[in-house]
């Protein structure tokens, strides 16, 4: 099966190296050097190729910006290629190139394929690249909730099945419960929200305002309230336009305008022009009757009744109260109107919440039931796959020169009255299920199993891991694992056979390795020394691959602190021959 596989680094301006190349084995590589001479910079540069967080006091004092590429070797149509060319990534005959740039202002900035892309596509690629881990990664399996995790990452399946089923009624169960909530607490500010829609309500239809209705009402009440004045003026056109019958010497415009048409009908037969004008006199005389008539009419209809001025102002008193209370910044009856007609169906929705609580309470209660029973599926998943788990890590311990070590599972549940039943029991739950478990080791015969955290030494710590990882490269691998000091706190046989297994796993998987113990280094493939130069700073010349004579001095420097020393480079050599007997 053609895997992954980390080709080449080249980190710039990072840390104590200034400018140096990393080339890689597909096996096993180890990484040696003296204490400070930046081994660890291999483990911070391939986290920032992967997503890691930027920090800008990496970058090399005087350098304006460190630099790491790297060209990974991806299957054509794998998970990681084709993630890689939904982000416009380009392959380079199967070559992944990655850079990320990290600037001494902390800005920071990636490229994946020739393609900037947005860090987080890194750590998205991370996933199905390299599994990274460190000293923190070793106090991460520490905490019972990586623990659950790594638990039903082997469980696969098993527990992904249920474990989606069961967040989904989880969520669900959530936004039924926070709606619960607020409906009912909110309770009492709903009811007076009602009282005050309703008594609104209440007061609008009492008025029955129409619309348009203040308008009218404004123009009949300017009418009434001038109706002697309009009288009067009517009656005066009247008599101007058609004369006043108590007075019949008097001189009307009707009579007037009569009187000129009649003398150019008398001689219109003489000039077209003249005619013309005569037909015009004529519609003047037509129009001013027409005025009069209706003057006439005005004056003998219009209502100068006060009872029904002091009516229409009433109404429009009760109009403007309407207003004033419910109009808010619209006009008029227009603006009370809306407000009503919003007031109901925000009134019919308050109603409806007694309704609407009722079928939440029962959709609350039967999603804690579905949840119950995943739960318990979950758990009962869980409690099947650690001893799987358990049984596989404890027999890869044994290869790790703790043969009488057990490793088990306590899958536990805390009793809480609001949590639902699992069990016959009410439980405290999470989106993670019911379930608080936690990692067992019993180093030696008659120790009693206690958690990891408490019942492990760091060496055994180191060791436990390292098996958990074998574990889940042979259910779920991981292309390339990257482990930095995973060997700490061990030595003598233990390291031997830390790198035995390393040397195995790295038979199904690439495997990198920083490390102080020639022990482990003696199984790699290939041996990389990283060194400084009297400057302090590591050079493109400071990461050399390690053959022949160079690897057996490095070891016997490992061993005795002393290149040179015959005893040390037996042992070197000797290392090296079980290595390759192993092999």
């Amino acid at each position: 099966m053609v895997r992954s596989v980390l080709e080449e680094m080249r980190i710039r301006s990072l840390g104590v190296i200034d400018d140096a190349v990393v080339e890689l084995s597909p096996g096993f590589t180890a990484v040696t050097g003296e204490t400070g001479a930046g081994k660890t910079m291999v483990v911070t540069s391939l986290g920032l190729l992967l997503g890691g967080r930027a920090d800008p006091a990496l970058v090399r004092i005087g350098a304006k910006s460190a630099v790491v590429e790297g060209r990974i070797s991806v299957p054509a149509g794998g998970a990681a290629a084709v993630r890689a060319e939904e982000a416009g990534a380009e392959l380079d005959d199967g070559t992944l190139l990655i850079s990320r740039t990290v600037s001494a202002e902390g800005r920071s900035r990636a490229h994946l394929g020739g393609r900037s892309v947005p860090i987080g596509m890194l750590s998205e690629l991370a996933d199905e690249l390299v599994a990274v881990h460190g000293q923190t990664d070793q106090q991460g399996l520490l905490r019972p909730a990586r623990q659950r995790e790594a638990l039903d990452r082997y469980a696969g399946g098993a527990v992904t099945g249920p474990h989606a089923k069961y967040a989904a009624a989880y969520r669900r169960l959530r936004a039924v419960s926070v709606e619960l909530d607020e409906l009912t607490t909110r309770a009492r500010e709903r009811a007076q929200e009602a009282d005050l829609l309703r008594y609104g309500l209440n007061e609008i239809a009492g008025v029955e305002p129409r619309p348009g209705e203040d308008v009218e009402l404004a123009a009949e009440a300017e009418r009434l309230g001038h109706a002697e004045a309009l009288a009067s003026a009517a009656s005066v056109a009247h008599a101007a336009l058609a004369g006043n019958p108590e007075d019949p010497e008097g001189v009307d415009a009707t009579t007037l305008v009569a009187g000129a048409g009649r003398a150019l009908d008398a001689v219109r037969s003489h000039d077209p022009a003249l005619a013309a004008l005569a037909d015009r006199m004529g519609e003047i005389s037509i129009l001013l009757g027409d005025v009069a008539g209706e003057l006439a009419g005005y004056a003998d209809n219009l209502d100068a009744d006060p009872l029904r001025l002091a009516a229409v102002e009433e109404r429009r008193a009760a109009l403007t109260a309407l207003t004033r209370k419910y109009g808010g910044t619209g006009e008029g009856v227009t603006a009370v109107l809306a407000w009503s007609e919003a007031g109901a169906e925000r009134l019919t929705e308050l109603d409806g919440d007694d309704d609407r609580i009722g079928e939440l309470t029962a959709e609350r209660d039967a999603l804690r039931g579905e949840l119950s029973g995943l739960a318990q599926a979950l758990t009962d998943a869980r409690t099947e796959a650690a001893a799987r788990f358990a049984e596989a890590v404890t027999a890869e311990l044994a290869s790790l020169a703790m043969p009488h070590a057990r490793v088990s599972f306590d899958i536990r549940q805390t009793e809480d009255p609001e949590g639902v039943e699992v069990g016959g029991r009410p439980v405290a739950y999470g989106p993670s299920g019911v379930d608080e478990v936690e990692l067992l080791l019993a180093p030696h015969p008659g120790a009693p199993p206690r958690p990891i955290a408490k019942g492990a030494s760091g060496g055994e710590l180191s060791r436990v891991m390292l098996a958990v990882e074998v574990v889940f490269a042979g259910t779920d691998p991981v292309p390339t694992y990257l482990f930095d000091e995973v060997d700490a706190g061990v030595g003598g046989k233990a390291a031997v056979e830390i790198g035995r297994r390393l040397a195995k796993l790295a038979k199904s998987a690439q495997v990198v390795v920083v490390t102080h113990l020639p022990q482990v280094a003696a199984f790699a493939d290939r041996q990389l020394l990283v060194e400084k130069t009297n400057d302090g700073s590591v050079t493109r010349s400071g990461v050399t691959v390690l053959e022949g004579e160079d690897r057996v001095r490095e070891l016997s420097r490992m061993l005795a602190g002393q290149e040179d020393s015959q005893t040390a480079r037996a042992h070197a050599e000797e290392l090296l021959a079980t290595a390759r007997a192993d092999g």
